[in-house]
């Protein structure tokens, strides 16, 4: 008989509610178990998500777990959405301190009850709270996975689809760096193919000779237009960090752009930030470095130093 896969997710506002919904629909867990300090949303996301059982491909345990988070020990990935999205409207810096306050008031305790599994935190900015969690835990930071630019990467795909008609399933591009408005796009390695787009867009000026500093724009910018009319981003990143999850829990060895901890790549260390990594059963497996040109590589440096002056500001580091 196959392992019951149990999902924890921490945070049921807009994000996490829809990841839980997702990996319903996807029929990824065969037990969640839900955490928000508001008792009444938790109460009522669990009831509406057990309301949807009949339309899902497989029934699912779904548990309401309030704010006690050692009940989440036994999980395989708890996935991280506990924030406050209204103090993101500038950028994703707003949430700073509310994030990282509130990983203070769990991380030990989930790790302290046993935890062994895997962390998914998509809580924002990403990169600040991951390293917070493993400088709180000091916990196997490869077991630590920040959606980041998975996201990104997907918006950088959709954006180029949309310039040259080419499905953004069959490009191969990534944003890397923090997720947030350092991050850049690495132009340099993209490809269709097999095929550089800097070769493409030679040969096919019409079709590929588009304005990438245009488009990088658009996929770093893109969450904004989204949170504009809605005042939050809801499908795209919990349909992320979901597709996370599935790389964990088929062990799937996908090659995703995530925040990991860096240790030694271009020369950066001791924080976590995104770049290609493969993703398996005990999480991030192998890291890529990506040959970047001189532009870029400078512009993954100022990222990483934006990380750092976040992560300054927190007066109990």
């Amino acid at each position: 008989m196959a392992s019951t896969r149990k999902v924890g997710i921490i945070g049921l506002g807009h994000v996490g509610a829809h990841v839980a919904n997702s990996l319903l629909l996807q029929g990824l867990a065969d037990e969640l178990y839900l955490c928000d300090v508001k008792a009444q949303k938790v109460l009522s996301e669990t009831q509406d998500l057990h309301d949807s059982l009949t339309f899902v491909p497989f029934n699912t345990k779904i548990v309401n777990v309030g704010d006690r988070y050692e009940e989440l020990a036994s999980c395989d990935i708890i996935v991280n959405a506990a924030g406050n999205v209204a103090m993101a409207a500038g950028n994703r810096d707003g949430e700073l301190f509310c994030t990282t306050d509130s990983a203070r008031s769990f991380a030990n305790r989930v790790v302290d009850a046993g935890f062994d599994g895997i962390w998914v935190s998509i809580a924002n900015p990403c990169d600040v709270v991951c390293t917070t969690i493993w400088h709180l835990t000091n916990y196997d930071p490869k077991k630590i996975i920040g959606s980041g630019c998975g996201l990104d990467s997907a918006r950088l795909h959709s954006e180029i689809s949309k310039k040259c008609g080419i499905s953004p399933k069959s490009i191969d591009a990534y944003m890397i760096g923090e997720h947030g408005f350092s991050q850049i796009a690495a132009w340099k390695a993209a490809t269709i193919a097999g095929k550089p787009l800097s070769e493409l867009a030679c040969e096919y000026p019409e079709q590929y000779g588009f304005d990438q500093a245009e488009v990088e724009e658009l996929a770093r910018k893109g969450g904004y237009v989204t949170y504009e009319g809605k005042g939050c981003t809801e499908y795209a990143v919990a349909n992320s960090a979901a597709r996370v999850c599935a790389a964990v829990l088929h062990n799937e060895h996908a090659v995703l752009s995530a925040s990991t901890l860096m240790c030694g790549q271009y020369g950066e260390e001791g924080i976590f930030t995104s770049l290609p990594c493969v993703i398996g059963a005990e999480g991030i497996e192998q890291v890529y470095t990506l040959d970047l040109s001189d532009a870029e590589l400078e512009g993954f440096h100022k990222s990483c130093q934006h990380i750092r002056d976040n992560i300054a500001q927190l007066a109990w580091w």
